[in-house]
């Protein structure tokens, strides 16, 4: 198993510099991971970093909370991708989901719409730990209805990290095309082998060297 093509590289620090990003960037293409995620401040830094090397470059969207009017959210992925990123990570509205509104999904499609016609990737994150397998499965039904191409588990900066259980009864209940990107603690190889083998297609992490040496 080639597990540096499931990473996606990550530093999402409230005080990351562009000498880290720069790193970031390097470490990437030398290890051949799959992507590198920085803040949208530093996307069109990274994407000239990057050039035309294989490697995605992905950014957050709406982070770390998710409420953000969905206008907010629009203009941030217009942004991020006139700078040069090709994956959209976009924090779901928890709080309308928690007030049982449709408005989640709505926002989603939105996004979605916005994102494809662009030719990038979405990921909708929705912090998996914070619901029961009741809630979890009409979350998962949200992501999958919006258009969504990737369920990601975690911001990283909420609660307990990616658990193997979660990741299979995501892959369950998900649909076959729509991906699982489990984020949040994955710090040694042996963890990622077992996430990957539960069903998720990328791994999110600060920790990517330490899974390949």
């Amino acid at each position: 198993m080639e597990i540096n093509r499931f990473i996606e590289s990550t530093n999402l620090s409230p005080t990351i510099t562009g000498k880290e990003v720069d790193n970031l960037i390097s470490e990437a293409i030398e290890y051949n991971f799959l992507g590198a995620c920085v803040p949208p401040f530093w996307v069109e830094r990274a994407s000239r970093e990057i050039a035309d090397r294989d490697l995605q470059l992905v950014t957050v969207i709406g982070f770390p909370l998710g409420f953000q009017m969905t206008e907010t959210k629009i203009g941030e992925i217009e942004l991020a991708l006139q700078n040069g990123a090709n994956e959209l990570d976009i924090v779901m509205n928890l709080s309308a989901v928690n007030d049982g509104m449709n408005w989640a999904k709505i926002e989603l499609a939105k996004c979605a719409k916005v994102i494809h016609e662009a030719g990038a990737i979405m990921k909708v994150i929705v912090e998996t730990d914070l619901w029961n397998e009741d809630q979890l499965l009409e979350v998962i039904k949200i992501v999958s209805d919006s258009g969504a191409d990737f369920f990601k588990t975690s911001t990283g900066y909420h609660r307990s990290p990616v658990n193997i259980k979660t990741v299979k009864f995501i892959r369950t209940h998900l649909p076959s095309n729509v991906g699982i990107k489990a984020s949040g603690g994955i710090s040694d190889p042996q963890q990622a082998k077992l996430l990957i083998e539960s069903g998720a297609d990328r791994l999110g992490t600060s920790k990517g060297i330490n899974l390949v040496q």
